[in-house]
C-alpha cells in the first residue's frame, strides 16, 4: 500500500476531497514523524508501537577491503506490532 492508496481510501471512506484527503494522511504522518523526532515513542492501540532507539558506536568491517572501521552511532526506528495485529494478521479470534 502506498500513501496514494491511502489518500484513496480515506476519500472513499470518509466523502472528503480528494485534496481534504490527502491533507488528513499528510498531517498525520507529520505529527507521527515530529513526534519520533523528539524522541517520543507512538503508541496505537490495537496496531502497535513506534519507538527511536539509540544504537551505539560499534567496530566493523569494510567488505571490499577488509579494513576495520569506526560505525557511528545513530538512532533506528523500531515497529512492535501489538498482540491484536498479530491475531489478525494470522486470522486468529482476539
Amino acid at each position: 500500500m502506498t500513501k496514494a492508496d491511502l489518500i484513496e481510501s480515506v476519500y472513499l471512506t470518509t466523502g472528503f476531497s480528494k485534496k481534504e484527503s490527502a491533507a488528513i494522511v499528510e498531517m498525520v504522518f507529520d505529527l507521527m514523524k515530529n513526534t519520533l523526532e523528539t524522541g517520543e515513542k507512538i503508541k496505537i492501540a490495537g496496531f502497535g508501537n513506534f519507538v527511536v532507539k539509540e544504537k551505539a558506536s560499534r567496530r566493523g568491517r569494510n567488505p571490499q577491503t577488509g579494513d576495520e572501521i569506526e560505525i557511528s552511532a545513530r538512532k533506528i526506528l523500531t515497529f512492535k506490532p501489538s498482540q491484536v495485529l498479530k491475531a489478525s494478521i494470522n486470522g486468529e479470534d482476539e
